[in-house]
């Protein structure tokens, strides 16, 4: 591949970062026209488009390999400078963005980065997405590192195994009393109110087949699954005090669970869980910021998948007829 004019890598990137040519140019101090000049000599440098030019404008699949780069090398420039004690560099601090899905971010995620040593000067730059689709943000070099449920490397990027996080289906005693009544679980709880955290959330489905046995059909929903009356709460925090509220049933983890004071919701079917496996995944580049929030992640994330309190102890695992 021929050597990259940095200035045309750096303006790809600030493109990219702002939506728009115009809003580049004034980020970096130029004309729109030398934005556009820069990106348009970089494809023709790589033979390939980059940019689809909407708005706001977007990367092509080359694209995104040339600003993961970009971003990289940004990341080794700052390690760099600042470990030569460059003038100014050293009291700028660096920004690490990192994705993650919502239920590690309500738990065990954020004690995590402040186990990273200060005197590393470094910023978080949060994305939540949900653990499936993190490694997306990877893939595009939008983040440098992420939380996800995948266990195969994106490309320039090193993986390892956190844990489990273990989901049981709750519903608080009022809920249960109004709504599942004494049938059997696995008869009244497909037409039960559900809550769920968005439309890419299938964790509750995938108990109710485990539950009921049966198949996905048409639309991956079984005919019960569309009648529920269903309570989309796209919010970690909320979706935990919706089930606690009985709008609705829904699976907790462990580790949210624990957050609410014993009785305040119920475990449906004691010993039936759904488990999602989570790594991290992370540039393969030698830098201290990204070193030091890899231990720290992996450090906090060893609770994971630890057994919880035993069936049948407190109030909230009183069991109901399956």
């Amino acid at each position: 591949m021929p050597e990259l004019p940095l200035d045309q890598v750096r303006t790809l990137l600030a493109a990219v970062d702002e939506g728009t040519f115009d809003a580049a140019a004034r980020a970096l101090n130029v004309t729109p026209s030398a934005v556009s000049q820069r990106v348009k000599a970089l494809e023709q440098r790589v033979g390939r488009v980059l940019l689809a030019r909407t708005k706001p404008l977007t990367l092509t699949e080359s694209g995104e390999v040339l600003v993961r780069y970009a971003r990289q090398f940004a990341r080794l420039e700052a390690d760099a400078a600042a470990e030569l004690g460059l003038p100014g560099e050293t009291q700028a601090p660096t920004t690490l963005a990192v994705a993650v899905n919502a239920d590690s971010l309500a738990t065990w995620f954020l004690p995590a980065l402040a186990r990273v040593p200060e005197s590393l000067r470094v910023g978080f730059e949060l994305h939540r997405e949900d653990q499936e689709h993190t490694a997306e943000l990877l893939r595009n070099g939008g983040v440098a590192a992420a939380v996800t449920s995948s266990p195969r490397p994106v490309a320039g990027c090193r993986v390892q195994r956190l844990g489990v996080m273990t989901y049981r289906a709750y519903a608080a005693p009022a809920f249960i009393e109004r709504r599942l009544g004494g049938a059997p679980l696995r008869e009244s709880l497909p037409a039960a109110p559900v809550v769920i955290f968005d439309r890419h959330d299938d964790l509750q489905d995938g108990f109710l087949r485990q539950l009921t046995g049966r198949s996905p059909g048409a639309g991956g929903s079984t005919s019960q699954e569309t009648t529920q009356v269903r309570h989309l709460i796209p919010a970690s925090e909320a979706y935990l005090g919706a089930v606690a509220s009985g709008l609705g049933w829904g699976m907790l983890p462990d580790e949210q669970e624990a957050q609410l004071p014993p009785g305040a919701v119920v475990d449906l079917a004691p010993g039936r869980i759904v488990e999602v496996e989570l790594y991290w995944q992370r540039w393969k580049l030698d830098s201290p910021a990204l070193a030091a929030l890899t231990k720290a992640v992996t450090e906090a994330a060893r609770g994971l998948g630890r057994p919880g309190p035993a069936d049948g102890g407190p109030a909230r695992r009183r069991k109901v007829s399956t």
